[in-house]
C-alpha cells in the first residue's frame, strides 16, 4: 500500500486497538484535513522509548522512532499506542507532535478511564482518541493551542478537558488551517 499523499496512522501499541476505533480516527482525520488516510500495523515497537524508572514511554523517543521508520512519501505520520507517554516535565501526556512537522503520537493509556478513575465506556474512549488524534495532527499542520475551550485544538490536561472539546476545529482554527495548507502548496 502506498502512502503517497496520505496521512499514515500506525498502531504501535503492545495490546490491541479496536478496528472501530481506528476506523473512527481515520474517518474523522480525513474529514478534518481533507487528506486520505492509510492504516499500518508495524511489526516493531519503539522499545528504546521505555523508561523503567517511570514505567512509561517517552513520547519524544516514540515520535522520533515513528518518523525514522514511517513511509517517506506520507504527508503526515500519526502513531497510536496503548503505552503511557510522558515528557520529562509532566507526569503524562495524551500525545506529542512536531509543530509544522511530519509526526505525531497519541496514547490511549490515559483516555481509558472515566472521571472517577474507572474504566470508561468504549464509545467515550473512541471519541477521546479521535479528538486527541485530530489535535496532535493539527499541530503537524502548524496549528497551535486554541483559547476556545470547545475547539479540538484547545489544550487538554485531563480527560475532563478532552470530553469538553468538540471533535472539530473552531472557525478561526479552520480558517488558519486552510491558510497554512495554501502556503504549503507548491
Amino acid at each position: 500500500m502506498t502512502a503517497a499523499g496520505a496521512i499514515v496512522v500506525a498502531w504501535i501499541g503492545n495490546g490491541s486497538v479496536t478496528d472501530a476505533a481506528l476506523t473512527a480516527v481515520c474517518a474523522h482525520v480525513e474529514e478534518v484535513f481533507a487528506v486520505p488516510v492509510r492504516v499500518v500495523r508495524p511489526a516493531e515497537r519503539p522499545t528504546a522509548a521505555y523508561d523503567p524508572a517511570r514505567r512509561q514511554d517517552s513520547s519524544t523517543a516514540t515520535l522520533r522512532w515513528l518518523v525514522e521508520r514511517g513511509p517517506p512519501d506520507a504527508v503526515k505520520l500519526l502513531g497510536v499506542t496503548d503505552r503511557d507517554l510522558y515528557i520529562p516535565v509532566l507526569t503524562y501526556v495524551f500525545g506529542e507532535a512536531q509543530l509544522g512537522g511530519r509526526g505525531a503520537v497519541v496514547s490511549t493509556a490515559r483516555l481509558n478511564s472515566d472521571r472517577a478513575g474507572l474504566s470508561a465506556d468504549e464509545t467515550v474512549v473512541r471519541d477521546r482518541l479521535v479528538k486527541e488524534c485530530v489535535h496532535e495532527l493539527g499541530h503537524t499542520f502548524g496549528l497551535t493551542h486554541c483559547r476556545r475551550r470547545a475547539c479540538v485544538m484547545s489544550r487538554s490536561d485531563t480527560v475532563v478537558h478532552v470530553d469538553e472539546k468538540a471533535g472539530t476545529l473552531c472557525r478561526d482554527c479552520a480558517t488558519l488551517l486552510r491558510q497554512l495548507r495554501l502556503e504549503e502548496s507548491p
